[in-house]
């Protein structure tokens, strides 16, 4: 086991994550939603403030999502690992 912790599962093919495998996984994943539907619905005469927002909130995903995945992201051709 890693170090690190493993929130989230790999992807069977490609590179990335695939479903939250635990609670921390899953509220992180409704809390990037519940923020993305917020900024939308409060921003929505201004797209450019919506682009503004949702830019950082999804790069800050994509961080913690790539540092909690079971072995992290690497290309995976299908098999188990």
């Amino acid at each position: 086991m890693s170090e690190r912790p493993e929130w989230f599962a790999p992807k069977r093919y490609g590179c990335g994550a695939g479903l939250p495998i635990t609670w921390q996984g899953w509220a992180i994943t409704l809390f990037y939603v519940a923020v993305i539907g917020s900024v939308a619905w409060m921003l929505k005469p201004n797209p450019a403030a919506i682009l503004a927002a949702v830019v950082p909130a999804t790069l800050i995903l994509l961080l913690v999502t790539a540092r909690t995945t079971r072995g992290g992201w690497r290309w995976r051709w299908g098999e188990p690992d």
